[in-house]
């Protein structure tokens, strides 16, 4: 099997519309989290969110692609085209048939389809955009990226709720070490911040309520957490062979060495009591890596601020790692980005990543009032300085997804 590395990260949040902005607005413990600028709040009950922030799509796409293109599918580009920069892969005529794109969306084009069926109810039919159901599928974003870029590998989309960008990073891992790809671009994008979406998830109390302190809501591990903020943006890996990876002399910023994935068969919502689909991602993952649990220094907790999954992943953290999950740092940056459904696996994957390059363990704000059953070091409210060699980063779904990835520093 071939040794797989990261040569590029794409990173689009409420913190900044790049990855040094948002890194560093992270490492401060800054909040992304503001009222809902993007439609009307008076008739719901959630007023916030972690929005983006003067994002501009122009920068990456022309004018034409814009107008046919689905926000969602707008982060997706301009997050690739960051992490093509930064690795500097040409995808010439040459490699096009052995670089990929993976990349997933929980919901997809919601923006598009919310406009669309408001054309439709004052508009009629007739009105309706001949471009909408490009702009909607969720397989639009690797399609656009592919031909954008000349990728021609192997490209779908995943869809895995929460768990969805995790997915397209360890999958796009598994494809290059079995040999069907020398590069992939993998990663997940959303934009579902959409008065229908922010309306559905409020009414099944997932979200914060939180008004009167917004930046103060999303406080994961906490004993007052009410539920999970909504955030968006996109996250996008570039993942390479290590043996063509240093052929052209990339600089490698990382290795991913391990990647598991389970189901609970439980229930929709709620996780497994105690986390043990979980349990068995993360148990699949370190066997993958061939490391032992003692060896991970840092993770990236799925730690979505709700009551019961916060729980249930300390649960699953004790479980498995015994002592040692004592002596782990785990942080929710989640706390700052809000929850970026579909493309949070893959954004918590680049933190991971400059985790390792930086030595700097991002931390959990808003985390005021222990929770006795959430016991272990949550990196509480700023970050710290530690040497990583080894970074799990943590997702979790509805429809009972889990899903774990291991980040090692790299060694010759």
């Amino acid at each position: 099997m071939s040794r797989v590395v990261v040569t590029g990260l794409g990173l689009i949040t409420s913190l900044g519309n790049d990855v040094a902005s948002t890194w560093e607005a992270l490492c401060l413990g800054k909040s992304g989290v503001s009222e809902i600028t993007g439609y009307d709040t008076s008739r719901h009950r959630i007023h916030f969110g972690a929005e983006l922030r003067n994002f501009d799509p122009s920068l990456y796409l022309d004018r034409k692609e814009v107008r046919r293109t689905d926000p969602y599918q707008q982060l997706s580009i301009a997050a690739t085209r960051q992490a093509l920069t930064q690795s500097n892969l040409q995808i010439t005529e040459k490699v096009a048939d052995d670089v990929g794109v993976y990349i997933g969306s929980g919901i997809g084009g919601l923006t598009t389809l919310h406009e669309q069926f408001k054309t439709l109810f004052e508009k009629g039919p007739e009105r309706i955009s001949p471009f909408l159901i490009n702009m909607m599928i969720i397989d639009g974003a690797p399609g656009m990226v592919s031909i954008i870029t000349g990728a021609k590998g192997p490209n779908w989309a995943a869809v895995s709720a929460c768990a969805t960008s995790a997915n397209t990073v360890g999958e796009a891992w598994e494809t290059i070490r079995r040999g069907d790809a020398k590069a992939m671009i993998a990663g997940g994008a959303e934009k579902s911040m959409t008065p229908i979406a922010m309306a559905a998830f409020d009414n099944m109390h997932a979200l914060s309520r939180r008004n009167d302190d917004p930046q103060g809501a999303s406080r994961p591990f906490d004993a007052t957490r009410d539920g999970f903020v909504m955030g968006e943006g996109a996250g996008i890996l570039i993942l390479e062979d290590l043996d063509f990876a240093r052929a052209r002399g990339a600089k490698i910023l990382a290795e991913l060495v391990g990647y598991g994935s389970t189901a609970d068969a439980y229930h929709v919502t709620e996780p497994a009591p105690g986390g043990e689909g979980l349990v068995r991602a993360m148990r699949r993952a370190l066997q993958k890596a061939d490391l032992r649990p003692d060896q991970i220094d840092y993770i990236n907790a799925h730690g979505t601020s709700t009551p019961l999954t916060d729980r249930t992943e300390t649960q699953a953290i004790k479980t498995y790692f015994g002592e040692h999950a004592y002596r782990l740092a785990v942080s929710s940056t989640k706390s700052m980005t809000g929850h970026m459904l579909g493309a949070a696996g893959a954004a918590e994957a680049v933190i991971c990543v400059l985790a390792i390059q930086t030595g700097i363990l991002p931390p959990t704000i808003n985390l005021l009032h222990p929770d006795p059953e959430c016991d272990l070091d949550y990196v509480p409210n700023e970050a710290r300085r530690r040497s990583i060699d080894v970074a799990m980063s943590n997702s979790m779904g509805f429809g009972g997804h889990n899903t774990c990835l291991i980040f090692k520093r790299y060694e010759e």
